[in-house]
């Protein structure tokens, strides 16, 4: 039996209504719509210019796919978490420009899963350079 959307939620959402390739069509719309919203953001804009660079070198870097696969993997993970880390930023403030304790926390956290995703795209650059270099 099909999911029932209820009303409410239909006028509220349209996209819960949808169903098929015209669900994928507007959802693939809002990601896109993500995205130009994210290149608003500097430290999304800084972090997607050094991707355009280093996804091509990991084709250098990386021996193998599965070498290849994890260089370009870290890289778009820190493209993921600063995303991410916009939305919880964005939410935040939408809520209220005052000073809270609880606001406070979740943006510490989401630039803290950016600074954890930094640290792991780095170090996983580094040991492949280093293995490149001297294997």
């Amino acid at each position: 039996m099909p999911e029932q959307v209820p009303l409410a939620t239909a006028a509220v959402n349209p996209q819960k209504a949808r169903k098929g390739l015209n669900r994928v069509w507007h959802a693939a719309g809002y990601s896109l719509a993500g995205l130009r919203a994210g290149w608003r953001e500097t430290a999304f804009r800084q972090e997607a210019v050094a991707a355009m660079l280093l996804i091509p070198a990991a084709f250098w870097v990386g021996r193998s796919w599965v070498e290849m696969a994890v260089l370009a993997g870290s890289i778009m993970l820190v493209l993921m978490v600063e995303l991410l880390n916009t939305g919880i930023e964005a939410a935040i403030d939408r809520i209220g420009p005052e000073w809270h304790e609880l606001s406070k926390r979740a943006k510490d956290m989401g630039s803290a899963a950016v600074l954890l995703s930094l640290l792991l795209c780095a170090g996983t650059w580094t040991l492949a350079i280093f293995y490149r270099l001297t294997s």
